[in-house]
């Protein structure tokens, strides 16, 4: 308990007395009762010293707050369940139940997931955690009792897509064990779905898992693979995709040439106009404008001064909605204007930064705004 709660605290730069605030503010806000501010104080320590028993209400509150699961929450390992001796007939049961997933089911399944999605990019990851974990267990569930490859298949392909969202999420929440573990489900279920498209977004999202560990090299590794695996049998929209995750992999590992090359494909590659999502591959969000901040990001790694111009024009054009990805702009922008030594700037892009990641409640963009910060 005391190290998965301290760890998540942590990981959003939260001291015990800001966990105690936000605590009360989301009692306020969801008119529920807690202790009061001083017991709460002693609480906090006490769960994170491991001398008080967390109990259900608190760590659901947390979890909303922190973007854990229960498990990473209280340090948990979940036992495996104990399979009856004469089990068949609850078996059978669950195989009839997942046999009877027809298509309503599977569209309920992906509106859900899209829901989510939606929520997230707007809201952020962490007050989704719960929802999102009872969401994957439903698919993968449908899946593990489905038998015949024409039931399997299209709930594989909706546990690929809600996979790497839950993935993704987990990455923006500073889990990135989770977020491992979700892009190999993505993988699995893409390949039991006989959908290279599916598989090659998955392999190429994981790839920010080991450029977060450190190892971008072996990113760029997996991404180019990815694009394999796809080849050109891929969407335009997914193979314009692929190769900016490239540019930025290999931007991050200091192959600049490389980066150059794989910016100049995505840009020679994504369709015209301004709609950015794919029929085929609901979970790829591109266009013009998403890769002119893209395009801008990547600049502003190479310390190439042309990164303002692409970003601000991004800036003008994003969606509003997407308030994740616009505090992830206004970091590229703080990035771009410190190479070219504009420090105000920079300074007033860093701010507004920090203002929509912890509105978020992005781990991962706090911690470039951090970085960012620690060099003016």
């Amino acid at each position: 308990m005391s190290a998965g709660l301290r760890s998540a605290r942590t990981a959003r730069g939260w001291s015990q007395e800001r966990l105690v605030r936000e605590i009360e503010q989301y009692a306020r806000r969801n008119v529920t009762d807690v202790a009061s501010t001083a017991s709460l104080r002693v609480y906090v320590s006490e769960w994170e010293n491991g001398k008080r028993t967390l109990s259900d209400r608190y760590a659901g509150i947390l979890r909303k707050l922190l973007g854990v699961t229960d498990a990473e929450l209280r340090g948990a390992v979940l036992a495996p369940v104990a399979a009856s001796v004469d089990g068949y007939d609850e078996l059978l049961s669950r195989i009839d139940a997942a046999g009877s997933v027809g298509e309503s089911m599977v569209q309920a399944f992906n509106a859900q997931t899209e829901l989510l999605r939606t929520m997230d990019r707007q809201r952020g990851a962490a007050g989704l955690v719960d929802q999102m974990t009872g969401h994957l267990a439903a698919l993968e569930d449908a899946l593990n009792f489905a038998v015949l490859p024409s039931a399997r298949r299209p709930v594989a392909l909706a546990l690929a897509g809600a996979s790497t969202l839950a993935a993704w999420q987990a990455i923006d929440s500073g889990a990135v064990e989770r977020a491992w573990r979700h892009y190999e489900l993505a993988k699995r279920a893409a390949r039991d779905a006989e959908a290279p498209m599916y598989l090659a977004h998955a392999m190429a999202e994981q790839a920010y898992v080991l450029c977060e560990a450190g190892r971008p090299a072996l990113g760029v590794d997996l991404v180019r693979d990815a694009r394999r695996t796809v080849g050109q049998s891929g969407s335009a929209r997914l193979r314009a995709w692929l190769h900016a995750a490239e540019a930025e992999m290999c931007a991050y590992a200091g192959m600049p040439d490389d980066s150059r090359r794989a910016l100049d494909a995505a840009l020679a590659t994504i369709p015209a106009g301004p709609e950015d999502r794919d029929p085929d591959m609901l979970s790829i969000f591109l266009n013009g404008t998403h890769l002119a901040r893209w395009q801008g990001n990547v600049l502003a790694m190479l310390g190439d001064s042309d990164a303002v111009t692409s970003l601000y024009g991004a800036l003008e054009d994003m969606d509003p909605s997407f308030v994740r990805a616009r505090a992830g702009l206004h970091t590229d922008l703080a990035h771009a204007h410190l190479t070219r030594a504009e420090y105000d700037d920079a300074h007033t892009h860093l701010r507004q930064a920090r203002l929509l990641a912890g509105r978020t409640g992005s781990v991962r963009q706090r911690r470039r705004v951090d970085m960012l910060s620690a060099r003016l």
